[in-house]
């Protein structure tokens, strides 16, 4: 472990290590790791993709958008088989890479921010489904009703019970769910591709007449293709599953591959049929509006049982992400030892009481606020910027002073300028988020402090260095500025 140690940063750092759980491993194959990427990729964000990007950009910033984002992401995806390869020993990538690279303070709070992020995801997956019901039953309205809540509530503590009975039986279930999520999507693509019409794609291509300037347009959409690709980092999380570390990244590259092919077909084939005016004014789920303009009633129906399949696997995926999120730097000490625990399945049991308890809390919240779901992904997506940020640079970091590369070794010059790349993206979507969703973000960073706290202290450790007492002041500050905002109206979701 030597050469793991020497990464890590002071002596007192505690070396993120496969998770030593007393019961029996369960192993996940490369087929299952896939399902996991593909199935927390897919889940709400697509169906309401024609619309979050008409709304915002025409056919040609759509266009370039993708592009910008698909470099961005495959160097994400990238990073993530490169760590994976180079670095076996650190489980939880989203976590463990960052507290390599600068610490424990930072690899705590990559580690926080990315299980807010999840849980909040679910929260606004809960309400998209019972916005999507709201379509047959008015009682549920925009999936932000007291019955709405009632019934996500109800949904979301069956969801809780099954994955107390097991990993592998879940990731099982999720990859069903992922199958069928992916068979309405495939008869849109063929739909689409059939009504497509050219004159209704390329009319105000540009949307320079209405949107702004093209650079505008291709800004607005960072947050929503961002949004779709969350959970491009899903087998990295679980690496400490994998029955074959190298699956890791394979599973990264297959689902990234096949979920950009999904999410490029469905948002500009979408544009050549409804025009980018009327495609922003569509009710989400989008995808079924405009499915119902080229087969009739049917096409809604069809999304909308597609979509809750969608989400009802995301959901599953998403809460197995964010319980391993907390229960990796709980082993590691960064976190408190309660959240360490495992039930007689080898389930995190605690941090999964944890996460599915704040989701609880803030449905509670959107009925009181009535936050809205765009506002919801917007924030959750905000949130897990910084953790990618984190991964890009240790990964540029690695390959810059040649750690696990031979002399000579041209991977080294590949691997720095992929992570170069990766590092850029992750800084441009930082500011592309812009100041609204990054202060939303450090107010809820923030409190994690006390959980670090904690851990500290029943280690008995220093709780700050200089340089995280710096960060520390930051965050602060900012969180002070955003509850200040929030508190005289000029902020919120």
């Amino acid at each position: 472990m030597k050469d793991l140690a020497d990464t890590l940063t002071g002596p007192s750092a505690v070396v993120p290590q496969a998770n030593p759980s007393t019961s029996v491993p369960q192993r996940l194959r490369l087929g299952l790791l896939t399902a996991l990427v593909v199935g927390s990729m897919i889940g709400s964000g697509i169906f309401s993709l024609p619309q979050n990007m008409a709304s915002g950009a025409g056919a040609g910033a759509v266009l370039l958008g993708w592009f910008i984002t698909g470099i961005g992401m495959l160097m994400l995806a990238f990073v993530y088989q490169t760590l994976a390869a180079r670095k076996p020993r650190l489980d939880n990538g989203i976590y463990a890479y960052a507290q390599a690279s600068a610490g424990e303070f930072v690899g705590f709070n990559s580690a926080w921010g990315y299980w807010v992020s999840a849980w909040i995801g679910n929260v606004g997956y809960l309400v998209i489904v019972f916005g999507t019901l709201g379509y047959f039953f008015p009682v549920f309205g925009d999936g932000n009703t007291g019955a709405a809540i009632a019934g996500a509530s109800i949904v979301l503590w069956i969801m809780h019970l099954s994955i107390l009975r097991g990993v592998r039986s879940a990731a099982v279930l999720n990859a069903i769910t992922t199958v069928a999520k992916v068979v309405p999507l495939l008869l849109f693509i063929v739909a689409a591709v059939l009504a497509f019409k050219t004159p209704v794609f390329t009319q105000d291509f540009w949307g320079t007449a209405k949107l702004g300037s093209v650079f505008a347009q291709v800004k607005s959409t960072m947050l929503i293709t961002v949004w779709v690709f969350i959970g491009i980092e899903g087998a990295s999380v679980y690496s400490a599953h994998a029955q074959n570390r190298k699956d890791v990244g394979r599973a990264t590259l297959l689902g990234f591959a096949g979920v950009l092919l999904l999410l490029m077909l469905v948002s500009l084939l979408s544009l050549g049929i409804v025009s980018q005016a009327d495609l922003a004014a569509m009710k989400n789920p989008s995808m079924a509006g405009v499915l119902d303009k080229v087969v009739g009633p049917w096409g809604t129906l069809l999304i909308s049982l597609g979509l809750l399949v969608s989400v009802g696997g995301a959901l599953l995926a998403w809460t197995l992400l964010a319980a391993e999120t907390l229960f990796t730097p709980a082993v590691g000490g960064v976190m408190p030892k309660f959240l360490s625990r495992e039930n007689r399945h080898g389930v995190p049991a605690n941090a999964l009481w944890v996460t599915n308890g704040l989701v609880q809390l803030f449905l509670i919240v959107t009925l009181l606020s009535n936050a809205t779901y765009q506002a919801l992904i917007s924030l959750a997506t905000s949130m897990i910027l910084v953790p990618y940020l984190f991964s890009a640079v240790y990964a540029t970091r690695i390959a810059m002073r040649g750690d696990t590369y031979a002399a000579g070794d041209p991977a080294r010059t590949r691997d720095m300028a992929i992570g170069t790349v990766a590092t850029i993206y992750c800084c441009w979507l930082l500011y592309a988020a812009g100041p609204k969703y990054l202060l939303l973000s450090a107010l809820l960073y923030a409190p994690g402090v006390l959980l670090y706290g904690w851990a500290k202290r029943e280690r008995g450790a220093r709780l700050f260095k200089p340089f995280e007492i710096v960060i520390l002041v930051g965050l602060v500050v900012l969180a002070a500025v955003a509850a200040y905002l929030l508190s005289t109206g000029m902020l919120g979701l």
